[in-house]
């Protein structure tokens, strides 16, 4: 078990990212062009853009959590 509550927040806000961050990849795939749509188990554009969106999601939410 965790025992800092910011460790905590810090995980929930990091596993919020990555879930925004996937759904927003998952509702863009069909107007992506083919290089970009992830295929299993390769490294490609896919991932990488799929990465990108996690990180923007988790420094919106970093920065939402500032303003409060």
């Amino acid at each position: 078990m965790v025992s800092n509550p910011s460790v905590l927040i810090n995980l929930l806000q990091a596993l919020l990212a990555i879930i925004l961050g996937n759904v927003v990849y998952f509702l863009l795939i069909p107007s992506l062009p083919p290089v970009a749509r992830h295929q299993p188990l390769h490294l490609d554009l896919g991932i990488v853009l799929d990465f990108w969106l996690c990180l923007v999601a988790y420094g919106l939410i970093r920065t939402a959590r500032r303003w409060r």
